[in-house]
């Protein structure tokens, strides 16, 4: 089943948006063109009618595969006759290309960790849209302006294979306190491994300011010979090779429902977890910028954020109504009571860079 946007939109109710458009000042010159930006009102109705005649939207970061992409896609085409293209890259690369195709654009819109967001604004290559659900959005997952909005949150978790672990954590203290290996990942380059130290952090005490309590805890696990170098691959953790691993819910979520609801357990810690998100960017210089603007419309409503759900990814807005068998693919509303999101990311931002440093001396030296 579709579903579309709310019917008061298709009719088309006039909201007033506040957005950053290109300047027609004729010329060559793409990036005189985008800089040179006019306030324009625009109602869903006139947004939708110049996206159809766009034809097209082109994102980055946004496969088929990743949170269900493919249903917005493709809900996009039927409704709107959008045709859709993807390549897949990280949110860096994703705003590295927005920033050198500025004079010969490809790409109209992507999908970054919410870290990122602040970056590209700060590099010029974003454009604004608040679109109609700006208000539904919690403040932490929206830039002031529009420049990028939070379309799906995660948090960290326990994936714990029951087969090899009976009595699967439910807490920081259950995973000190056992005799199985843990995965944390690549904690000097990989952002999801990063969150988990910040997570631990946030469980006793810290934040992304004071990263200390998380490094302490699994310095602590690693004098005891708890973490293991293994990598958190699905075949990995199919062939049992993985005990317990740390990772974004609906990153465990789909491995679970994959190999087996019955065979592996998925749990937030009790004391605290980090909840962060991705958030589309729209390109500064976007070929199709009223279809990637009506994609991120989409992407928040009702429909849009059914489809990231059938994905195992968390709406970001908490008045949508999931059917029953979406969700039954997240964990409940309960099990979220003691996640907070990075108060500060420029501080997460500085905080990301030692954090290498300090996992090489204090954890990696007593790992074999």
């Amino acid at each position: 089943m579709k579903y579309g946007l709310k019917k008061e939109l298709a009719v088309g109710l006039v909201l007033v948006m506040f957005v950053l458009l290109l300047a027609a000042c004729g010329g060559n010159n793409k990036e005189e063109t985008a800089s040179a930006s006019v306030l324009e009102e625009i109602s869903i109705a006139d947004l939708e009618k110049k996206a159809k005649e766009e034809g097209s939207v082109v994102s980055v970061g946004m496969p088929d595969s990743w949170a269900n992409w493919k249903d917005t896609w493709m809900d996009l085409q039927i409704k709107y006759t959008l045709t859709h293209t993807d390549t897949d890259m990280s949110s860096a690369e994703e705003i590295a290309k927005f920033e050198a195709e500025k004079d010969k654009p490809t790409a109209d819109i992507g999908d970054v960790g919410i870290s990122f967001g602040p970056v590209a604004v700060e590099k010029g290559v974003t454009q604004a849209y608040k679109t109609t659900y700006w208000d539904e959005i919690p403040t932490w997952a929206k830039d002031s302006d529009g420049h990028w909005i939070v379309g799906y949150q995660g948090s960290i978790s326990f994936l714990t294979n029951t087969k090899l672990v009976p009595t699967p954590p439910q807490s920081w203290e259950d995973l000190k306190n056992g005799d199985y290996k843990i995965i944390v990942g690549d904690v000097t380059k990989a952002a999801q491994a990063q969150m988990a130290v910040l997570a631990a952090a946030i469980a006793f005490g810290g934040d992304e300011s004071n990263i200390e309590p998380g490094i302490a805890y699994f310095e602590d696990l690693a004098k005891k010979g708890r973490l293991s170098n293994a990598e958190a691959s699905l075949a990995n953790i199919e062939k049992g090779e993985v005990q317990v691993t740390l990772l974004w819910d609906f990153n465990a979520l789909n491995y679970s429902d994959q190999l087996g609801k019955d065979k592996f357990n998925v749990a937030i810690p009790k004391e605290g977890s980090v909840v962060s998100g991705y958030a589309t960017i729209i390109n500064k210089y976007a070929p199709h910028a009223n279809a990637a603007k009506l994609a991120r419309e989409y992407i928040l409503s009702d429909a849009g954020q059914i489809n990231l759900a059938k994905g195992y990814a968390r709406p970001i807005r908490d008045n949508v109504k999931l059917p029953d068998d979406v969700a039954a693919k997240l964990l409940p509303k309960e099990a979220y009571n003691n996640v907070k999101p990075v108060g500060d990311y420029k501080v997460w931002e500085e905080t990301a860079k030692i954090i290498p440093q300090l996992w090489q001396e204090r954890v990696l030296v007593h790992m074999n």
